[in-house]
């Protein structure tokens, strides 16, 4: 079961973590690319503080965004502003959106987030926590795969593996963590894809599974895949 309380912690960690290493750029910096094609640092960090209020809008029972193309133009609008209204941004909405989750609220009720997609309102706090976590390493400031906390890691490979479940266009995939390129006894393995085609392993360290699941970091170049080549996934 879902421990918001836990995740709300871990969104503070996160946080914290994502504004000290921002804290030491410049306002060229925010200018230079991120690791999302088309998106510069000052895009993410847009992007982090807009979806912050977004969940607040969640929670109050609003729609997420007014529409993708608002949603859009905010992010486009916010952008190039320097870094200290960039890190003021980022910091109070990150406390509104606690201070939002601080209310009195049923957290087994079902919210809508985008496109009609619906959860407990106890995920929401791990669906930011994956926001925060992934849009730091997008930053592309030395925050990697690698660098995220293990039990996050393992967690987002399950919401990910999830999320690919019953896709026709991907093959049945099982998922599995090997250490020291020797799979180990009790390493976890997971399950993707759909049912039709040739079913494949896929094996390597952890944050090389996120990131393939992801699409993100080497994409699974160092992937070792058996019964087939190494599946495409539809973008997230």
């Amino acid at each position: 079961m879902t421990d918001h309380v836990h995740d709300l912690q871990s969104v503070r960690e996160a946080t914290d973590r994502l504004l000290t290493a921002v804290a030491k750029l410049d306002n060229a910096a925010l200018a230079e690319e991120s690791h999302l094609p088309g998106w510069t640092r000052g895009h993410v960090l847009a992007h982090l503080a807009r979806n912050a209020d977004a969940l607040v809008n969640v929670f109050a029972g609003r729609p997420m965004y007014a529409s993708a193309e608002a949603r859009d133009s905010d992010i486009e609008r916010d952008a190039p502003r320097p870094l200290e209204v960039q890190l003021a941004d980022v910091r109070e909405t990150h406390a509104d959106f606690l201070a939002q989750t601080e209310q009195d609220q049923d957290w087994s009720r079902t919210v809508e987030l985008r496109n009609g997609v619906t959860d407990l309102a106890a995920n929401v706090p791990f669906r930011r926590l994956v926001e925060v976590e992934l849009h730091h390493v997008d930053l592309n400031i030395g925050y990697e795969l690698s660098d995220l906390p293990d039990e996050f890691t393992a967690r987002e490979i399950t919401f990910l593996a999830d999320r690919w479940s019953g896709r026709p266009e991907v093959p049945p995939v099982t998922l599995a963590v090997y250490g020291d390129a020797v799979r180990q006894p009790g390493d976890p393995v997971w399950h993707t894809g759909g049912t039709e085609g040739t079913p494949v392993t896929v094996t390597g360290p952890a944050d090389e599974l996120l990131g393939w699941l992801a699409g993100r970091g080497l994409r699974g170049a160092h992937l070792g895949a058996e019964g087939g080549p190494l599946p495409e996934l539809p973008p997230l």
